[in-house]
């Protein structure tokens, strides 16, 4: 079995509801799921050096997750899965510059303004790496259609409902372990 790298979104930690179901479906052994800084450059930084020091096979992001995703497996060729993936962070974000609290545990954190622009430092488009989109329709973060959009050439499920957090992830564990397993031999 190949090594998963689960990157979580905004203000969220590495131990959660898809990390969980990634870790159960493929074994906990098999994912690395790090608490990812909330300054952009440092959290690619850590990324960057958790990719070389353990050679995943597969990146899964999810929303901030996902936009960090696009960057490290175009930078890397590594395969994606991308669930409901922020595409301009910089500017969906911005509305939560100033003190935040993580939904894991309720830690405080500050982001600041730089943040947005070394997030926009990382946009790139989809054209080196493979990748598999899910999003849904009901998102209520994230327009679903920029992803859609922005992805179109690749692998794009939508579901019609659901929301930002894809709490049914559970049910697209086989979809992504069938895109991996086709990636493995490319």
């Amino acid at each position: 079995m190949q090594r998963i790298l689960y990157l979580h979104g905004f203000s969220s930690c590495g131990e959660g509801n898809k990390s969980g179901a990634l870790g159960r479906y493929f074994g906990i052994e098999n994912l690395l799921a790090p608490d990812l800084p909330y300054v952009p450059q440092e959290a690619i930084e850590t990324l960057s050096k958790l990719i070389s020091g353990n050679n995943p096979s597969l990146l899964v992001g999810s929303s901030l997750g996902g936009y960090y995703a696009t960057y490290l497996a175009e930078k890397f060729d590594i395969p994606a899965v991308l669930i409901n993936p922020s595409c301009t962070p910089w500017e969906t974000l911005s509305a939560y510059v100033g003190w935040q609290k993580r939904f894991c545990d309720g830690e405080r954190f500050e982001f600041k303004p730089v943040y947005l622009e070394q997030l926009r430092h990382f946009s790139v488009l989809p054209e080196r790496s493979r990748y598999l989109v899910l999003l849904q329709s009901k998102d209520e973060v994230l327009d679903y259609r920029i992803a859609k959009e922005r992805y179109r050439d690749q692998r794009v499920v939508v579901e019609y409902g659901g929301n930002h957090r894809f709490e049914n992830i559970h049910e697209y564990l086989s979809m992504i372990e069938s895109f991996m397993k086709s990636q493995e031999n490319r």
